[in-house]
This record gives C-alpha cells, sequence and structure tokens, in this order.
C-alpha cells in the first residue's frame, strides 16, 4: 500500500484539533468561533466556522495561523514584535499579501521535539480566549502548542 506525506499534520490530528477547540469554545460559553488548521506547508488543512461566527471570522483566523507559520513564532511572539518592529512586521503583511495577523490565537502545532507541524488559529472571541480554545485543540490530538511565550 502507497503512503503519502502528510506535511505535518495529518486529516485525523486537524479533526480532532477543531473538534477539541470547539468544545473549549463551547465549555467557556465563548462567542460563536472560527477554527482554521493549516499543515506544515501553510496549506488549509481543515476549517470550521461555527454558526454565527461573523463575516471576516474565517480571514482572521487564516490570517493568525498563517503568521505564526511564517515567522515559526507564536502569535504572542508576533504580537510583540509588531510594537517594537512596526516597520518589518508591515513588510511581512505586504508578503504575506495582508494574510498574518500578528496576535494572539495563532498557535504553532509543534511534535514532542519541538518540530512545527502545522498552526492552528482561532477567530470568534477575545484573542486570549481563541488562543485557550486553540491550545486546548493541539493538546487533545496529542501535540505541543507553542504561543509563542515560554512554556
Amino acid at each position: 500500500m502507497a503512503r503519502y506525506p502528510t506535511n505535518g499534520l495529518s486529516l485525523d490530528q486537524a479533526n480532532a484539533i477543531l473538534a477539541a477547540a470547539r468544545a473549549k469554545g463551547r465549555e467557556l460559553a465563548l462567542l460563536p468561533l472560527t477554527v482554521v488548521v493549516l499543515d506544515a506547508g501553510g496549506q488549509v488543512k481543515a476549517m470550521q466556522r461555527e454558526d454565527g461566527s461573523s463575516l471576516l471570522r474565517p480571514e482572521i483566523a487564516l490570517g493568525k495561523a498563517y503568521g505564526a507559520l511564517a515567522l515559526g513564532l507564536g502569535g504572542r511572539e508576533l504580537a510583540r514584535r509588531a510594537q517594537a518592529m512596526q516597520g518589518f512586521m508591515n513588510s511581512l503583511s505586504d508578503l504575506a499579501g495582508g494574510r498574518a495577523v500578528p496576535v494572539p490565537g495563532g498557535v504553532l502545532a509543534c511534535d514532542a521535539e519541538g518540530m512545527i507541524l502545522g498552526a492552528v488559529g482561532i477567530s470568534g472571541d477575545v484573542s486570549a480566549q481563541d488562543e485557550v480554545c486553540a491550545i486546548a485543540g493541539i493538546e487533545a490530538a496529542g501535540l505541543r502548542a507553542d504561543t509563542g511565550d515560554a512554556a
């Protein structure tokens, strides 16, 4: 039987992340969430938009995950760099076609050794709560979450 590359995250892992992240959002009674999971190559592996999630939430969630993956840094570190190095982050946004959103809620999904397998972006509630849900999803899939802050 042929084996195919996963480019990081498997579809089963991506679906587990989606389910657990959304469950965490419901547990916390958050506003409707949109969850985007990218593989290591920056391609959308899975995405779900909860009923009632507002218009641009898919793009924002994608931008959170894409920005984290683009620099290999969690959203918290990207937010700090956006404050300290505005010119660089503006250039990053331009290079990424506006798809890099440097705020919490973009979380890298890593294996036990720290290898980046993909990223999760969530949008719908305040960024810190979006991040809590991303972490819950990543950990439920048996992976390590990197928010950009020291563990």
